[in-house]
Parts: structure tokens; C-alpha cells; sequence
């Protein structure tokens, strides 16, 4: 997702960064598990952040009041937008998260809309579902919603047909089913409206009409000069 500061406090496996488990899991993201440093408190791993949010999956008698992820992830690309610095996502143990004391040291407290009946997630993936929604906040922020990039996106950039050209691939369409015989002419019933409606909703592109135009061709064509026919022409 693009996160490169990963901060361990305490770790329980003072190697977890050779560690061949973790190093198994981290796959693409070696880098980061590499170059993680290490903490002996909470309060020393926050020196330094501007905004700090403390992942939970329920709300405290005391401390900051429960935030959807999506919109601490919001909040925070606004809090970057306006004065960049470093913002955190903290997360506890696997097995019992965060004490109430590390959450008082949190600016706010973010949570996963979980199903209420299983509200808990794996620490792998609240991080992951953490590290998505800023990522798409922080895209958002920059004008692309959506989150798709250039090489993404093949069609992107396809120039629409025009409706000179739509037109003439219609009229093309109708001599095709003509010729095959799923159109009468004399009794024309609703085959070129309905038509219009399917293919007006789709868009089309230039490329889009030439492919169907050549379709349409193919249909025209006497059967023995289609291509695959069986017959030589000729015979």
C-alpha cells in the first residue's frame, strides 16, 4: 500500500525481522519488515507523530470516541493535506490489543465495521484493511478517486465514437440482420430500438464500432467467401 515506517514496540522475538515466518508473510514488503525499528515503549514510538489512531474494536470508558476506519482515513489525509508530518495507526498484541493505557496515549480511536456478531479481525488484517483505506484517502486527496493508475486503465483515455459514426454502424447493423434473416424490413418490429437502447448505454468508441462494423461485414458476405467456410470457392 505504499507505507514504508513500520514501529514495533516491544517485540517478543527480538529477530522477527530474519525471523523466516515473518519474512515468509512479508513477501513483496521485505523492505519494510527489514527496516522496522524497534521501541521499548508505546510513548517512544510515537515521538515525533502529529496524529496518533488507536485501532479498536470497541469503545473505552475513557479515551477518544470511536471513529469508522474510512473516516479516520479522511480525517487523516486532510490532517497531511494540511500540515504534513507524521501520522500513525496503532495496533495491539494479537491476542488482546491494546491496553487502555496505550490508547490514552492516541489521539483518537479508529474501528473496522466488522460483522457485530464476529467483531474481531487478525492483526495482519486490520493492519491491511487499515493500510487500504488510507491509501484510497490519500488518493482521493490527490484528485484520483478510484485509485487506478495509468497502466491500470487501458481505456481511459479512448476518444467516444462519434455520432456520425454511431449512425453509420446502425445502419450497418440493420443490413446485417437483413441478410441473415433476423430482420424484416417490411415487418420491423422492435430489433433496431431495443438495439439503440443496448448499445446506447454502453459508450461505445471508435474502436469499439470498427470491430463491430467488421462483424457486421462478415454477416453480409456470401457464406462460401467467409472465412472457415468449408466449401472452396468456386464449387
Amino acid at each position: 500500500m505504499g507505507f514504508r515506517d513500520l514501529r514495533v514496540v516491544a517485540p517478543r522475538e527480538a529477530d522477527f525481522r530474519t525471523h523466516e515466518e515473518a519474512v515468509a508473510y512479508a513477501t513483496s514488503s521485505a523492505d519494510v519488515l527489514e527496516n522496522a525499528k524497534v521501541h521499548a515503549t508505546l510513548a517512544e514510538a510515537l515521538e515525533g507523530v502529529t496524529w496518533a489512531w488507536a485501532m479498536t474494536g470497541y469503545d473505552r470508558e475513557f479515551g477518544p470516541a470511536l471513529t469508522p476506519l474510512r473516516e479516520a482515513a479522511g480525517k487523516s489525509a486532510a490532517f497531511l493535506d494540511a500540515e504534513p508530518g507524521d501520522l500513525a495507526f496503532v495496533f495491539g498484541c494479537e491476542r488482546s490489543g491494546l491496553t487502555n493505557e496505550e490508547v490514552m496515549l492516541c489521539s483518537g480511536c479508529a474501528t473496522i465495521a466488522a460483522d457485530p456478531e464476529s467483531p474481531s479481525l487478525n492483526l495482519a488484517q486490520a493492519v491491511q484493511l487499515a493500510a487500504y483505506e488510507m491509501h484510497m484517502a490519500l488518493l482521493d486527496a490527490e484528485g484520483r478517486p478510484g485509485g487506478l493508475y495509468d497502466w491500470q486503465s487501458r481505456f481511459e483515455g479512448e476518444a467516444p465514437a462519434t455520432s456520425e459514426a454511431i449512425e453509420g454502424f446502425f445502419k450497418h447493423w440493420e443490413e446485417a440482420m437483413t441478410a441473415c434473416g433476423v430482420h424484416d424490413p417490411a415487418h420491423p418490429k422492435f430489433l433496431m430500438p431495443i438495439t439503440r437502447r443496448l448499445f446506447g448505454r454502453s459508450g461505445l468508441t471508435q474502436t469499439e464500432i470498427d470491430l463491430l462494423r467488421g462483424i457486421c461485414a462478415a454477416i453480409i458476405r456470401p457464406k462460401r467467401d467467409r472465412a472457415g467456410s468449408k466449401k472452396p470457392v468456386g464449387q
